[in-house]
């Protein structure tokens, strides 16, 4: 079903879209005017010579984390406030533990990526399969989709078609700018998704009333925070949430942050952001399930924002989601390209401007080709890249950063393939079996966290 949009809609549509790629190229200008050398380009390409101001740092950070929109929505159509609790809170406390202890010592290294760091702290080999870890994880499959299904419910063509468009456009703008393009695009990203999302509650309140309208409407497990799933099935969402502390794309916008209180205040202020944006995208699911209960779970929230809105609102709603998923896209997608370029190629290699956009070029165009092996399925594309790098990382990183102690180079190395086949073995063992409901993550977390205590132990007697 495609959506009737008139000429008001589609000119305010453009105009964001004009906007996106003229701050884009503002950004591009600005690098080449900021970095004399060979040397300062590449670190302002990845980095943005680490001078980013506090609304700038705000802006990227809050408009990287939610590219994911069609798939916050479809659960809370499905399930609630189980979305909420899921997407919202299990991750402020990670974004607050971050803020307040990972931040202040990131800024002690001279670290541009996370394996870099990684590096820093183990050893080479560790900072190669960190390395091939991020990328795994960071690879943009779930905001590809986004953008093929966004463009498939606006124009009717196919999701893979979609997810090629939205990738060679997010291409388009930042394909020489680097980090400081990418920014200053998700600037106006930023201001546009949060004020198209917020409006969402408010409107539907003004037509339909406010809880008494959901309760009256919506199954009783949608005010269940568990969602009708298993308690093991919900906290798999709180390891989930923790893959933050490890993961390279919140490291490479405090890296590009000009000190430690620009990115501690920044985190702060983007996380009381975060929380109004989580609350609109629940409550607006909600109410797609409210009024338009047989429509897909997929789409039902753009197709009913459409029929709530007026003239002009709904193109600037569309804007604000397309912002929503190209600002993620974009950063994952940047991120990704970054990883392969510093920490997985040969030194210096990755200086070169031709391999620095053939790079940008094929992360694309791999994370396009992937979509289909995901049926439609954020929720599963998250459970799943998500789960395999924050399992082996996440206790052996931060182990690293916080410990006393050391593991070598070898040891992490070891620690990390050990929870990697772990997890693996688990999820292959355990499919048919009553313990199919214990997400893998936790095998992985509890085995990366004996092999290092275990390692750590060892070198004491």
């Amino acid at each position: 079903m495609k959506p009737s949009l008139s000429a008001l809609d589609w000119s305010i549509f453009g105009g964001v879209l004009f906007l996106t790629v003229f701050m884009a190229r503002f950004g591009t200008l600005l690098r080449k005017k900021e970095s004399p050398s060979q040397e300062a380009g590449y670190l302002e390409y990845l980095v943005a010579g680490r001078r980013l101001t506090l609304p700038l740092f705000v802006a990227t950070l809050v408009s990287t984390w939610y590219g994911g929109i069609f798939g916050v929505t479809q659960i809370a159509f499905e399930q609630g406030i189980y979305n909420f609790v899921t997407q919202g809170l299990f991750w402020y406390v990670t974004y607050l533990f971050f803020a307040w202890v990972l931040a202040p010592r990131l800024k002690a290294t001279s670290a541009a990526t996370l394996p870099e760091m990684v590096g820093e702290l183990f050893g080479p080999r560790s900072r190669k399969l960190s390395a091939v870890l991020n990328f795994l994880g960071i690879m943009p499959i779930a905001y590809a989709m986004s953008a093929g299904i966004f463009l498939q419910s606006l124009f009717g063509m196919s999701l893979l078609t979609g997810s090629l468009l939205g990738v060679l456009f997010v291409v388009l703008y930042s394909f020489r700018g680097g980090l400081r393009a990418v920014v200053w695009a998700e600037a106006v990203q930023c201001v546009v998704m949060v004020l198209a999302v917020c409006m969402v509650p408010l409107f539907s309140w003004m037509k339909w009333g406010g809880w008494g309208f959901l309760t009256e409407h919506l199954p009783a497990s949608h005010f269940d925070w568990k969602g009708g799933q298993s308690a093991w099935s919900t906290w798999v969402w709180g390891l989930i949430a923790l893959g933050t502390l490890v993961d390279p794309s919140f490291y490479q916008r405090c890296f590009a942050a000009q000190d430690k209180k620009t990115a501690q205040r920044g985190i702060l202020i983007a996380t009381v952001i975060w929380v109004f944006f989580d609350l609109s995208t629940t409550l607006g699911g909600m109410y797609a399930r409210a009024v338009l209960p047989q429509a897909s779970s997929q789409e039902a929230y753009l197709l009913y924002v459409l029929e709530l809105l007026p003239n002009g609102l709904r193109g600037f709603f569309l804007a604000g989601v397309l912002a929503t998923v190209l600002s993620t896209l974009d950063s994952f997608l940047f991120v990704a390209s970054s990883v392969v370029i510093h920490d997985l190629l040969p030194n210096k290699v990755g200086h070169r401007k031709v391999v620095r956009q053939g790079s940008l070029i094929a992360v694309g165009i791999l994370a396009v080709g992937m979509v289909p092996l995901f049926d439609g399925s954020m929720k599963q594309i998250w459970l799943t890249m998500g789960s395999l790098s924050a399992g082996a990382l996440f206790f052996p990183v931060l182990f690293g950063m916080l410990g006393k102690r050391k593991i070598s180079d070898f040891q992490f190395v070891f620690t990390c393939l050990l929870s990697i086949v772990a997890m693996l073995l688990w999820k292959l063992l355990s499919a048919e079996s009553n313990y199919a409901e214990v997400d893998p993550l936790y095998i992985g977390i509890l085995v990366s966290a004996g092999s290092v205590l275990a390692w750590t132990y060892a070198r004491r007697i």
